[in-house]
């Protein structure tokens, strides 16, 4: 899907070059332009310089990039795609918004060419979007054909409102934008948290926040189930400290998704990354420090298969921006190792707000889920 990638100065003096070069030898490329949160001011002068290039471009801002050199906020990353995809930019979100983007991701799958498995469809949300989860269930259910899933949440680290999410003409805030990537791409994420004792319901709350958990408060739930099980004395002062090394985790009939706790409110509810519905069972998990966990070696062996007898690839890798907070500096030790066991030939990606998969099982179809914590590969 990409054939060939770049990280550009600031000054995205070779951009130009980068362009022709491209274009020269696929004649039918486009690119997937990432943009640190702290370079947003220059996406109008990359749309300025694609268009002088007739260079098709899609592309999203995020809180930081990520390279062999660390995490990155002062470097824009070009992803060439061999054949640039359809794509639908999508904003807002309302219930025209929603259906137009069903339409389109209809229009598009109806006209991708037949393979032997379902086309894989890549979305990225504005993290501002309330309610990703049923965003993607809404979607799956208006298919009349199956698709499979994947996807980021791009935007600001503070969860402040601002524009993301761009084309070559636009430049938008509170959308989408999905796109059809080629027969034989596939995407992993996985966040590989150990799961604590004990079971909770949230009794009542919203979309995204918590009020009630076992019909108390759910800060007073928290805070005491954490102080029992982990020995920590959790406060609205330290709550931004610690919240992010003990997530919760939503029960589902296979495995448990993280909602990582991003927000206190005055009357003691949370706000989580993902919706968390009312009635639905829970538990806190610790996250666990690198080396520990499944993630790093569910991701390693599935991207060997996926490259065995074919020449290594860079996989495009989106990294939880409140995975890299718990870890903090050991985050790119994480992402070194990733590179060095997988042999994928060059790291590119950035931080997310949040992760989509596909649920694919011999007892289950391929339905979309909204995750946190997650280190998703594209490739």
């Amino acid at each position: 899907m990409f054939i060939d990638q770049c990280l550009l100065s600031p000054d995205l003096a070779d951009l130009p070059a980068t362009l022709q070069a491209w274009r020269q030898r696929w004649p039918e490329s486009g690119v997937l332009v990432l943009v640190p949160e702290a370079l947003l001011a220059r996406v109008p002068d990359l749309q300025q310089g694609f268009g002088a290039q007739a260079c098709p471009m899609l592309g999203a801002v995020f809180p930081r990039l990520l390279s062999e050199q660390g995490f990155l906020d002062d470097r824009v990353a070009l992803l060439c795609f061999e054949r640039m995809p359809a794509f639908v930019l999508q904003a807002p979100l309302d219930p025209a918004g929603v259906q137009a983007w069903h339409e389109a991701v209809r229009a598009m799958q109806a006209a991708a060419t037949p393979g032997t498995a379902p086309p894989l469809l890549f979305s990225i949300f504005d993290a501002q979007v309330p309610q990703v989860g049923a965003l993607m269930d809404g979607l799956y259910e208006a298919l009349t054909a199956p698709l499979r899933f994947a996807g980021v949440n791009a935007g600001s680290e503070t969860f402040q409102p601002m524009p993301c999410l761009f084309d070559a003409q636009r430049l938008l805030q509170g959308g989408v934008i999905s796109w059809l990537a080629p027969a034989g791409v596939d995407a992993i994420a996985r966040h590989g948290y150990p799961v604590s004792r004990g079971l909770l319901t949230a009794t009542s709350g919203h979309g995204n926040r918590i009020d009630t958990i076992d019909h108390r408060p759910a800060f007073e739930v928290y805070q005491a189930l954490i102080r029992h099980e982990f020995g920590v004395d959790l406060t609205r002062e330290n709550f931004y400290d610690y919240a992010v090394h003990f997530p919760f985790g939503l029960v589902t009939v296979v495995d448990v998704l993280v909602r990582i706790p991003v927000a206190l409110n005055d009357d003691g509810s949370l706000l989580c990354v993902g919706e968390i519905p009312p009635g639905n069972l829970m538990r806190v998990l610790r996250a666990p420090a690198v080396g520990q966990g499944t993630a790093l070696p569910d991701l390693v062996e599935f991207m060997l298969v996926q490259q065995h007898q074919r020449p290594p690839q860079p996989w495009p890798t989106f990294y939880c921006a409140g995975r890299r907070m718990h870890l903090g500096e050991q985050a790119e030790q994480e992402l070194q190792a990733l590179d060095a066991l997988s042999g994928q030939g060059g790291l590119i990606g950035a931080l997310s707000l949040g992760e989509i998969d596909t649920l694919q099982s011999e007892c289950f179809p391929a339905v979309p889920r909204f995750h946190n914590a997650c280190v998703l590969v594209l490739g």
